[in-house]
Protein backbone atom coordinates (compact mmCIF):
# COMPACT_ATOMS: atom_id res chain seq x y z
CA UNK A 1 0.00 0.00 0.00
CA UNK A 2 1.19 3.46 -1.15
CA UNK A 3 1.96 6.04 1.78
CA UNK A 4 -0.09 9.21 1.41
CA UNK A 5 2.56 12.19 1.59
CA UNK A 6 2.73 14.48 4.74
CA UNK A 7 0.60 17.79 4.76
CA UNK A 8 0.85 20.19 7.92
CA UNK A 9 -1.22 22.82 8.40
CA UNK A 10 0.43 25.01 11.05
CA UNK A 11 -2.69 26.84 11.73
CA UNK A 12 -6.59 26.53 12.48
CA UNK A 13 -8.61 26.02 9.22
CA UNK A 14 -11.95 25.44 8.00
CA UNK A 15 -13.17 21.58 8.14
CA UNK A 16 -13.61 21.52 3.61
CA UNK A 17 -10.18 22.11 3.67
CA UNK A 18 -8.69 19.33 5.89
CA UNK A 19 -11.31 17.47 4.09
CA UNK A 20 -9.47 18.17 0.40
CA UNK A 21 -6.46 17.52 1.48
CA UNK A 22 -6.77 14.10 3.43
CA UNK A 23 -8.28 12.94 0.54
CA UNK A 24 -4.74 12.53 -0.66
CA UNK A 25 -2.64 13.34 2.03
CA UNK A 26 -1.82 12.47 5.65
CA UNK A 27 -2.67 15.55 7.41
CA UNK A 28 -1.37 17.04 10.55
CA UNK A 29 -3.58 19.91 11.28
CA UNK A 30 -3.27 22.91 14.01
CA UNK A 31 -6.67 23.03 15.61
CA UNK A 32 -5.98 25.63 18.24
CA UNK A 33 -5.72 29.58 17.66
CA UNK A 34 -2.21 29.48 18.87
CA UNK A 35 1.36 29.20 16.87
CA UNK A 36 2.77 25.59 17.71
CA UNK A 37 6.47 26.26 19.23
CA UNK A 38 9.06 26.55 16.54
CA UNK A 39 10.60 23.27 17.94
CA UNK A 40 7.11 21.22 17.83
CA UNK A 41 6.09 22.81 14.29
CA UNK A 42 9.56 20.92 13.50
CA UNK A 43 9.38 18.18 14.49
CA UNK A 44 5.73 17.65 12.96
CA UNK A 45 7.02 18.66 9.48
CA UNK A 46 10.26 17.07 9.32
CA UNK A 47 9.45 14.45 7.06
CA UNK A 48 6.33 16.31 5.35
CA UNK A 49 6.24 16.69 1.75
CA UNK A 50 3.82 19.92 1.84
CA UNK A 51 3.29 22.86 4.23
CA UNK A 52 0.04 24.88 4.52
CA UNK A 53 2.24 28.52 6.34
CA UNK A 54 0.38 31.32 8.33
CA UNK A 55 1.66 34.80 8.91
CA UNK A 56 3.60 33.73 12.47
CA UNK A 57 5.39 31.26 10.71
CA UNK A 58 8.82 31.91 9.45
CA UNK A 59 10.72 29.73 6.58
CA UNK A 60 13.95 30.33 6.63
CA UNK A 61 17.11 28.29 5.90
CA UNK A 62 17.68 26.29 8.98
CA UNK A 63 13.92 25.88 8.87
CA UNK A 64 14.09 24.31 5.32
CA UNK A 65 16.84 22.43 6.38
CA UNK A 66 15.18 20.57 9.08
CA UNK A 67 12.37 19.78 6.58
CA UNK A 68 14.19 18.11 3.67
CA UNK A 69 11.27 16.40 1.91
CA UNK A 70 8.92 19.63 1.90
CA UNK A 71 8.35 20.35 -2.27
CA UNK A 72 5.93 22.65 -1.40
CA UNK A 73 5.12 25.53 0.91
CA UNK A 74 1.17 27.12 0.34
CA UNK A 75 1.17 30.22 2.10
CA UNK A 76 -2.50 31.43 3.07
CA UNK A 77 -1.39 35.05 2.78
CA UNK A 78 -1.22 38.44 0.60
CA UNK A 79 2.44 38.77 2.00
CA UNK A 80 5.43 36.58 2.18
CA UNK A 81 8.07 38.24 3.66
CA UNK A 82 8.01 35.77 6.40
CA UNK A 83 9.38 33.18 3.82
CA UNK A 84 13.09 33.08 2.22
CA UNK A 85 11.57 33.03 -1.16
CA UNK A 86 15.65 32.22 -2.73
CA UNK A 87 16.56 29.26 -0.13
CA UNK A 88 13.16 27.74 -0.78
CA UNK A 89 14.03 27.69 -4.75
CA UNK A 90 17.10 26.88 -4.35
CA UNK A 91 16.52 23.41 -2.49
CA UNK A 92 13.28 23.29 -5.34
CA UNK A 93 10.49 24.19 -2.84
CA UNK A 94 7.35 25.44 -4.51
CA UNK A 95 6.09 28.72 -2.50
CA UNK A 96 2.12 29.88 -3.37
CA UNK A 97 0.52 33.12 -2.24
CA UNK A 98 -2.92 34.86 -2.73
CA UNK A 99 -2.37 37.93 -4.12
CA UNK A 100 -6.33 38.91 -4.48
CA UNK A 101 -8.59 37.00 -2.58
CA UNK A 102 -7.52 39.53 0.99
CA UNK A 103 -6.82 42.58 -1.38
CA UNK A 104 -10.80 43.76 -0.30
CA UNK A 105 -11.49 42.42 2.99
CA UNK A 106 -8.24 44.40 3.92
CA UNK A 107 -9.68 47.82 1.96
CA UNK A 108 -12.69 47.46 3.80
CA UNK A 109 -10.66 47.69 7.06
CA UNK A 110 -9.08 50.24 6.15
CA UNK A 111 -12.00 51.89 5.61
CA UNK A 112 -13.30 50.92 9.07
CA UNK A 113 -10.21 52.52 10.63
CA UNK A 114 -10.37 56.11 8.98
CA UNK A 115 -13.93 56.41 9.90
CA UNK A 116 -13.71 55.06 13.53
CA UNK A 117 -10.23 57.50 13.81
CA UNK A 118 -11.39 59.63 12.34
CA UNK A 119 -15.16 60.29 13.85
CA UNK A 120 -14.01 59.57 17.72
CA UNK A 121 -15.76 56.38 17.92
CA UNK A 122 -14.22 54.32 20.39
CA UNK A 123 -13.81 57.36 22.33
CA UNK A 124 -17.62 57.76 22.09
CA UNK A 125 -18.47 54.31 22.90
CA UNK A 126 -16.05 54.92 26.25
CA UNK A 127 -18.20 57.96 26.84
CA UNK A 128 -21.79 55.88 26.96
CA UNK A 129 -20.46 52.70 28.78
CA UNK A 130 -18.52 55.12 31.41
CA UNK A 131 -22.33 55.96 32.28
CA UNK A 132 -21.59 60.07 32.26
CA UNK A 133 -23.45 60.92 29.02
CA UNK A 134 -26.43 62.85 29.73
CA UNK A 135 -27.09 63.75 26.12
CA UNK A 136 -25.86 65.95 23.60
CA UNK A 137 -22.81 68.00 24.77
CA UNK A 138 -20.40 70.34 22.17
CA UNK A 139 -16.88 67.29 22.70
CA UNK A 140 -15.64 64.82 20.68
CA UNK A 141 -15.67 66.77 17.37
CA UNK A 142 -13.59 64.60 14.95
CA UNK A 143 -12.32 66.09 11.32
CA UNK A 144 -14.77 64.72 8.92
CA UNK A 145 -13.84 63.22 5.68
CA UNK A 146 -15.57 65.14 2.49
CA UNK A 147 -13.37 67.76 1.07
CA UNK A 148 -10.10 66.70 2.44
CA UNK A 149 -7.18 64.75 1.17
CA UNK A 150 -6.39 61.21 1.83
CA UNK A 151 -2.94 59.68 0.15
CA UNK A 152 -2.28 56.21 -0.57
CA UNK A 153 1.23 55.08 -0.10
CA UNK A 154 1.11 51.83 -2.28
CA UNK A 155 -1.38 51.35 -5.02
CA UNK A 156 -1.30 47.42 -5.38
CA UNK A 157 -4.09 45.59 -5.32
CA UNK A 158 -5.16 46.34 -2.01
CA UNK A 159 -4.77 50.18 -3.12
CA UNK A 160 -6.76 50.13 -5.65
CA UNK A 161 -9.63 47.86 -3.65
CA UNK A 162 -9.23 51.08 -1.33
CA UNK A 163 -9.50 53.49 -3.92
CA UNK A 164 -12.69 51.78 -5.77
CA UNK A 165 -14.45 51.87 -2.27
CA UNK A 166 -13.64 55.22 -1.40
CA UNK A 167 -14.36 56.86 -4.39
CA UNK A 168 -17.38 58.20 -3.03
CA UNK A 169 -16.53 60.14 0.24
CA UNK A 170 -16.36 63.58 -2.35
CA UNK A 171 -12.55 63.62 -0.98
CA UNK A 172 -9.44 64.26 -3.00
CA UNK A 173 -6.96 61.17 -3.28
CA UNK A 174 -3.40 61.25 -4.22
CA UNK A 175 -1.38 58.35 -4.40
CA UNK A 176 2.51 57.78 -4.55
CA UNK A 177 4.17 54.56 -6.11
CA UNK A 178 6.89 53.49 -7.82
CA UNK A 179 5.06 52.41 -10.49
CA UNK A 180 2.54 54.63 -12.36
CA UNK A 181 -1.14 53.56 -12.87
CA UNK A 182 -2.37 54.67 -16.64
CA UNK A 183 -4.01 57.53 -16.99
CA UNK A 184 -7.45 55.44 -17.88
CA UNK A 185 -6.77 53.66 -14.19
CA UNK A 186 -6.63 56.88 -12.34
CA UNK A 187 -9.18 58.34 -14.01
CA UNK A 188 -11.56 55.36 -13.21
CA UNK A 189 -10.50 55.70 -9.50
CA UNK A 190 -10.78 59.49 -9.72
CA UNK A 191 -7.29 60.23 -8.29
CA UNK A 192 -3.46 61.31 -8.70
CA UNK A 193 -0.08 60.58 -8.43
CA UNK A 194 2.14 62.79 -6.44
CA UNK A 195 6.08 62.35 -5.19
CA UNK A 196 6.46 60.63 -1.78
CA UNK A 197 6.91 63.94 -0.16
CA UNK A 198 4.48 65.48 -1.31
CA UNK A 199 1.72 63.38 -0.83
CA UNK A 200 3.34 62.90 3.28
CA UNK A 201 2.93 66.96 3.18
CA UNK A 202 -0.77 67.21 1.52
CA UNK A 203 -2.94 64.04 3.30
CA UNK A 204 -5.06 64.88 5.92
CA UNK A 205 -5.22 61.31 6.30
CA UNK A 206 -2.37 58.86 5.01
CA UNK A 207 -2.92 55.22 4.56
CA UNK A 208 0.06 52.68 4.65
CA UNK A 209 -0.24 50.12 1.97
CA UNK A 210 2.91 48.13 1.43
CA UNK A 211 4.71 45.02 1.42
CA UNK A 212 7.51 45.28 4.15
CA UNK A 213 10.62 44.83 2.41
CA UNK A 214 14.33 46.20 2.60
CA UNK A 215 13.44 49.88 1.16
CA UNK A 216 9.95 49.90 3.43
CA UNK A 217 11.17 49.24 6.71
CA UNK A 218 10.48 51.89 9.09
CA UNK A 219 9.56 54.18 6.39
CA UNK A 220 7.75 56.46 8.35
CA UNK A 221 9.89 57.35 10.56
CA UNK A 222 10.87 60.68 13.05
CA UNK A 223 12.27 62.28 9.58
CA UNK A 224 9.59 61.41 7.85
CA UNK A 225 6.31 62.00 10.28
CA UNK A 226 8.07 65.51 10.41
CA UNK A 227 7.03 65.88 6.97
CA UNK A 228 3.57 65.48 7.19
CA UNK A 229 1.38 67.61 7.48
CA UNK A 230 0.59 68.51 11.39
CA UNK A 231 -2.64 67.37 12.76
CA UNK A 232 -2.69 64.50 10.24
CA UNK A 233 -4.25 60.93 10.61
CA UNK A 234 -1.89 57.91 10.33
CA UNK A 235 -3.39 54.39 8.94
CA UNK A 236 -1.69 51.27 8.56
CA UNK A 237 -3.21 48.38 6.94
CA UNK A 238 -0.07 47.00 5.23
CA UNK A 239 3.05 45.69 7.06
CA UNK A 240 3.60 46.72 11.24
CA UNK A 241 7.38 47.31 10.23
CA UNK A 242 6.71 49.74 7.73
CA UNK A 243 6.29 52.20 10.84
CA UNK A 244 8.83 52.80 13.46
CA UNK A 245 6.01 52.46 16.28
CA UNK A 246 8.41 54.25 18.88
CA UNK A 247 8.25 57.56 16.47
CA UNK A 248 4.71 57.37 15.85
CA UNK A 249 4.23 57.15 19.46
CA UNK A 250 6.26 59.91 19.79
CA UNK A 251 4.74 62.06 17.22
CA UNK A 252 1.02 61.55 18.97
CA UNK A 253 2.45 62.98 22.23
CA UNK A 254 3.65 65.88 20.58
CA UNK A 255 0.47 66.57 18.81
CA UNK A 256 1.96 65.79 15.41
CA UNK A 257 -0.04 63.43 14.58
CA UNK A 258 -3.71 63.48 15.56
CA UNK A 259 -4.46 59.90 15.70
CA UNK A 260 -3.01 56.94 14.41
CA UNK A 261 -4.95 53.31 13.10
CA UNK A 262 -3.57 50.38 12.90
CA UNK A 263 -4.06 46.28 11.98
CA UNK A 264 -0.56 45.27 11.98
CA UNK A 265 2.59 45.40 14.30
CA UNK A 266 6.12 45.51 14.26
CA UNK A 267 5.96 42.36 16.48
CA UNK A 268 3.92 40.42 13.78
CA UNK A 269 7.31 40.34 11.03
CA UNK A 270 9.32 37.40 12.08
CA UNK A 271 11.53 37.79 9.73
CA UNK A 272 13.17 40.46 11.30
CA UNK A 273 15.59 39.37 13.55
CA UNK A 274 15.10 42.26 15.60
CA UNK A 275 11.37 42.17 15.73
CA UNK A 276 9.62 43.64 18.76
CA UNK A 277 7.41 41.27 21.09
CA UNK A 278 4.99 43.33 21.62
CA UNK A 279 3.24 46.27 20.76
CA UNK A 280 4.76 49.64 21.76
CA UNK A 281 3.60 50.03 24.97
CA UNK A 282 3.27 53.96 24.13
CA UNK A 283 0.73 53.38 21.46
CA UNK A 284 -1.42 50.86 23.57
CA UNK A 285 -1.08 53.60 26.51
CA UNK A 286 -2.83 56.43 24.11
CA UNK A 287 -6.34 54.92 23.98
CA UNK A 288 -7.63 58.48 22.54
CA UNK A 289 -5.46 58.65 19.78
CA UNK A 290 -5.31 55.50 18.59
CA UNK A 291 -7.34 52.71 16.82
CA UNK A 292 -5.79 49.01 17.47
CA UNK A 293 -7.30 46.02 15.93
CA UNK A 294 -5.74 42.25 15.90
CA UNK A 295 -5.28 42.00 12.20
CA UNK A 296 -8.39 41.82 11.27
CA UNK A 297 -7.83 42.71 7.60
CA UNK A 298 -8.62 38.83 6.52
CA UNK A 299 -11.05 37.90 9.34
CA UNK A 300 -13.94 37.53 7.12
CA UNK A 301 -14.84 33.52 7.15
CA UNK A 302 -15.76 32.97 3.62
CA UNK A 303 -12.71 35.03 2.61
CA UNK A 304 -10.77 32.92 4.76
CA UNK A 305 -12.13 29.82 3.21
CA UNK A 306 -11.59 30.42 0.23
CA UNK A 307 -7.90 31.19 1.04
CA UNK A 308 -7.24 28.54 2.71
CA UNK A 309 -9.21 26.26 0.00
CA UNK A 310 -6.69 27.94 -2.58
CA UNK A 311 -3.64 26.97 -0.61
CA UNK A 312 -4.88 23.30 -0.27
CA UNK A 313 -5.54 22.96 -3.99
CA UNK A 314 -1.90 24.73 -4.16
CA UNK A 315 -0.68 21.68 -2.65
CA UNK A 316 -2.50 19.25 -4.26
CA UNK A 317 -1.34 20.69 -7.53
CA UNK A 318 2.97 20.35 -6.71
CA UNK A 319 1.79 16.95 -5.37
CA UNK A 320 0.50 15.65 -8.70
CA UNK A 321 3.82 17.36 -10.47
CA UNK A 322 2.29 19.89 -11.61
CA UNK A 323 2.98 23.51 -11.59
CA UNK A 324 0.68 25.38 -8.79
CA UNK A 325 -0.95 28.31 -10.16
CA UNK A 326 -0.34 30.70 -7.58
CA UNK A 327 3.38 29.90 -7.47
CA UNK A 328 5.46 33.03 -6.73
CA UNK A 329 8.83 31.15 -7.63
CA UNK A 330 10.32 28.17 -10.67
CA UNK A 331 11.60 25.07 -9.58
CA UNK A 332 11.99 22.16 -11.48
CA UNK A 333 8.64 20.02 -11.65
CA UNK A 334 8.84 16.84 -9.98
CA UNK A 335 5.99 13.75 -8.55
CA UNK A 336 5.57 11.74 -5.54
Amino acid sequence: MTQLPKAVVTHRVHDQVKQALSAECEVVANDNVDSWPREKLLQLAGDAQALMAFMPDRIDTPFLAACPKLRIIAAALKGYDNIDIAACTERGVWVTALPDLLSTPTAELALALILGLTRNVLPGDRLIRSGKFQGWRPVLYGSGLMGKTVGILGMGKVGQAFARLFSGFNAKIIYYDPVRMSPVQEAFFGMSRAGFEEVLAQSDVLVLMLPLNPSSLHLINNETLAKMKPGAYLVNVGRGSVVDEQAVSASLERGRLAGYAADVFEMEDSARPDHPHGVYPGLVANADRTLLTPHLGAAVDRARLEIELAAARSILQALHGERPTDAINEVAISSF
